[in-house]
């Protein structure tokens, strides 16, 4: 797989999957499902901001998998890391925890932060699985921190620090 700038031409994409609930359960900051309008005004949003850094995932053929960002705050040398295999075709096939080892690189070695951190639903097996498999460390439980399909669920914190990667 190769991560490569998010292009306008993803947009319809993202929408279709956005419309798919199985998608979006463990998507956080999701309420219903977007327009193209509501994605294209996201995308200008994310590509406007300095310390937000984005890119599609995709397979090495040119398919469309899904999206990753990192969320920079460099006057704490820190990145939030959000990613979606959005896919579901492609899911549990080592996209995502190649993406992240990627991301991971090149939050270390070319922005020189400190810390990327993330969290996730404490229910997420799946993603809790590839980030630890990338060494993130479990850090803290949001007990009740999250309404999901009207039940309230944990969330789980997790991060990683520079030397940590380098070890």
């Amino acid at each position: 797989m190769r991560l490569r700038p998010v292009q306008e031409s993803d947009l319809p994409r993202f929408v279709e999957w956005l419309a798919d609930r199985e998608v979006t359960r463990w998507l956080a900051a999701m309420g219903g499902p977007p327009t193209l309008d509501d994605e294209y005004e996201w995308y200008e949003s994310k590509r406007s901001d300095p310390d937000n850094v984005m890119w599609s995932i995709e397979t090495l053929a040119g398919r469309l998998l899904g999206n990753v960002e990192l969320r920079v705050t460099r006057r704490a040398s820190r990145a939030e890391m959000g990613i979606a295999i959005q896919d579901k075709s492609e899911w549990s096939r080592g996209y995502g925890t190649d993406a992240v080892r990627l991301v991971l690189g090149y939050a270390f070695s070319e922005l020189e932060l400190n810390r990327v951190e993330l969290t996730t639903d404490e229910q997420n097996l799946r993603a809790i699985r590839c980030y630890e498999k990338c060494g993130f460390v479990r850090e803290g439980l949001l007990r009740q921190h999250r309404l999901n399909d009207g039940e309230f669920g944990n969330t789980l914190a997790m991060a990683m620090l520079s030397e940590e990667w380098t070890a």
